[in-house]
């Protein structure tokens, strides 16, 4: 299916791995020029070498307003505009009730804040284009709770009010906001995670079980195949959607997938 998506122009935020540098590649292969936002620059700049011509690497630490207002500005000018934010940079730093107020408002910085300071500097360009398109990716925490992570749990339940709250807002001027909803993803940062464990195989093996379809991880492409169908014209009639890529493990009973829980 061709999504239309030659000659937009697409902003990712944490493109440069993960599940970011699968929906960059996504984008890319669809013909959409993509500006790569990262702390990581060398790992952008690698990324953006493999794309080609059409990808550019832009680094930002996002948690700084000015940078981020930099940031999305010197996107656009690269790219000659902007069509397709794609909200995605975000980490589990599991703060928890354990931690301080200010560690819980630093995670919001991490996780919440800048989606909306991308969005705000971004808006001008947006409102300017005919088939724009807000795609923000959250997480499973957002409506199931995980244990030992607040701050993570209510900066991705803000992501989702942010995107029907945008949905409403932006409709006027044509902009359509979803968000896709990713639960159990192997990206580095997960295999880092368990790495943690003492056994780390047996205990992907024991979150797989509790899959129902499948029984296994979902894969960045898989994410990244929805985030691009979201931000492309084929779902211009798509918007404040809250679209679960998860084989089934938020919604399901996992006992579905071997594990009663």
């Amino acid at each position: 299916m061709d999504l239309h998506l030659k000659e937009l122009r697409a902003l990712v935020t944490g493109g440069a791995k993960g599940i970011g540098e699968a929906i960059c590649r996504e984008l890319s292969a669809e013909g959409c020029a993509v500006a790569i936002l990262d702390r990581d620059l060398d790992g952008a700049a690698a990324l953006a070498g493999e794309l080609g011509a059409n990808a550019h690497p832009v680094g930002v630490e996002l948690t700084n307003d000015t940078a981020v207002a930099r940031a999305v500005g010197e996107a656009a000018d690269l790219m000659a505009g902007i069509d397709i934010v794609v909200n995605n940079a975000g980490v589990n730093d599991s703060v928890g009730l354990d931690r301080s107020p200010g560690d819980f408002r630093h995670s919001l910085d991490k996780n919440l804040v800048h989606a909306f300071a991308v969005v705000h500097f971004a808006l001008p360009h947006l409102r300017r284009s005919p088939a724009a398109a807000i795609v923000n990716v959250a997480s499973k925490v957002a409506v199931t709770g995980q244990g030992g992570t607040s701050a993570y749990a209510a900066a991705k339940g803000g992501i989702l009010a942010l995107t029907r709250e945008w949905a409403a807002d932006l409709a006027p001027h044509g902009i359509r906001a979803n968000a896709v909803v990713p639960a159990e993803v192997m990206t580095p940062l997960y295999e880092a995670w368990l790495a943690t464990f003492d056994d780390p195989g047996a205990q992907q093996m024991r979150i797989e079980r509790r899959i129902p379809l499948g029984a296994r991880m979902t894969l960045p492409q898989e994410i990244a195949a929805a985030a691009a169908f979201l931000a492309s014209p084929r779902s211009s009639h798509t918007t404040g959607q809250i679209h679960f890529v998860d084989g089934g493990y938020t919604h399901l009973d996992r006992a579905l997938g071997g594990e009663a829980g």
